[in-house]
């Protein structure tokens, strides 16, 4: 089972969205039949079913077996990822700023939604696959004293890594896709950690 899953349409999100659906989501990373559920949950099975089909038409329950029980068939589902990733796009994408323009707060996040829609698609096919999805990420924080400061050190890294993909590049090698973003950190209060 892939531990992460790309929700890409609007009707996978509608039918993901209520408490328990992502209650039963949740559950399901175990598998467990509409009776086991029921039981656990203290609700009527007709009503769980109801809910068990909308996330099995949906794509985000599966069978796993089916079991002969005191007359009639049982069916086990589980969940078909322990995580769920929404597309960014799933509820549209509003017009942005000409294409880029880095200073664009638009621009981060058309880039940032491109990235986790790629990376999310990618990381459930290599897991379908039973393979690892090589990726990799930097992260660190600086401080600016002024707003130009700013453009300043755009430019200087966009040159530094300029020279670092000219010294790693290989024609015939695997491209890889280089992201790099800075936004101001979220203001933390006195004692609080992120």
């Amino acid at each position: 089972m892939p531990t992460h899953d790309l929700l890409e349409e609007p009707e996978q999100l509608r039918r993901a969205l209520s408490p328990l659906r992502l209650r039963l989501l949740t559950r399901l990373r175990t598998p467990a039949s509409a009776s086991e559920l029921a039981a656990e949950l203290e609700m009527p099975r007709q009503r769980l079913g109801y809910h068990l089909k909308q996330l099995e038409e949906a794509g985000l329950v599966e069978l796993v077996e089916e079991r002969r029980r005191r007359g009639f068939i049982e069916r086990v589902l589980r969940a078909t990822a322990d995580s769920y990733v929404v597309d960014p796009d799933v509820l549209g994408r509003p017009p942005g700023p000409a294409d880029g323009d880095r200073h664009a707060a638009e621009h981060l996040i058309d880039t940032a939604s491109a990235t986790v829609r790629d990376v999310a698609r990618m990381q459930s096919a290599a897991e379908r696959d039973g393979r690892r999805l090589l990726t990799f990420t930097l992260e660190t924080e600086v401080r600016f004293e002024a707003p130009a400061d700013v453009h300043r050190f755009t430019e200087t890294l966009a040159g530094a890594i300029a020279d670092v993909v000219a010294a790693f590049d290989t024609p015939d090698g695997r491209p890889y896709r280089l992201v790099g973003a800075g936004y101001p950190a979220p203001f933390q209060s006195a004692g609080s950690k992120s």
